[in-house]
């Protein structure tokens, strides 16, 4: 079968003001929306009931069954029963919070390896901010944007993915130039705006385009590319999930 839809969102997971990308992931697919807040579980119950309650708001705007996930740790990561809620997911979406706890919650794990086989299937697979992060091959700590950083989750392996991206530079300026100026030899930086995502719809992960209300900016030794709404644009990416 031919892989569903990636996406790496900016920010904006679960707001109407996302609601349209939401819409055209899980249009044709299943109607449950699978939702994993696990970037958020450092933080508590009350962060995770709220993305919980973002995300049933969303899936009653789109007319579809919210499946909440609440995988917190690995060892609910290996949970047969969790894991099974992947089946039959027509959207799974990653949101927000701490990149290298994700990361390094879910690589390797059994819900991990079912994320992968659903997307490969031809569900849509959607990562927000620290979910855009985790699934590419890099995933900084909350401390340094530096290349001593962990792996990801190797979905999209040499891609780095900055979201926040128009706001990013006044919360961390140098650890911005770190990321975008002193990349590894054939990675690809990609700063993602607020409220914007790019999106793949083809299996081969090359070929992805803009949507959402601001831009998408590749990075290279020379000046920031940038690619507005409806603006297409390859990516050069490798497998290692």
């Amino acid at each position: 079968m031919t892989p569903g839809p990636l996406a790496l969102v900016g920010s904006g997971e679960y707001l109407a003001v996302m609601q349209s990308v939401e819409a055209a992931l899980i249009a044709g697919r299943g109607t449950r929306y699978v939702q994993i807040p696990t970037a958020a579980a450092p933080e508590g119950d009350a962060s995770l009931n709220r993305w919980f309650s973002l995300g049933r708001q969303a899936a009653d705007r789109l007319g579809v069954e919210q499946i909440p996930v609440d995988v917190r740790t690995r060892d609910d990561a290996n949970n047969p029963e969790l894991v099974a809620l992947i089946e039959g997911a027509g959207l799974i979406y990653l949101s927000g919070g701490n990149p290298s706890y994700l990361a390094q919650t879910l690589r390797g794990t059994a819900l991990w390896t079912a994320i992968v086989a659903a997307w490969e299937s031809g569900a849509a697979l959607a990562g927000c901010s620290a979910g855009a992060m985790a699934m590419t091959g890099w995933v900084p700590s909350l401390r340094s944007f530096g290349d001593n950083a962990d792996p990801g989750l190797g979905l999209l392996s040499h891609l780095r993915v900055i979201p926040h991206f128009d706001k990013m530079g006044r919360w961390a300026p140098d650890a911005v130039t770190n990321a975008l100026l002193h990349p590894p030899a054939g990675v690809t930086v990609v700063g993602i705006d607020e409220d914007t995502a790019l999106v793949c719809h083809s299996g081969d992960k090359k070929h992805w385009v803009v949507q959402g209300r601001q831009q998408v900016w590749q990075i290279a030794d020379g000046p920031r590319q940038p690619y507005p709404a409806g603006s297409e644009l390859e990516l050069h990416v490798l497998d290692n999930n």
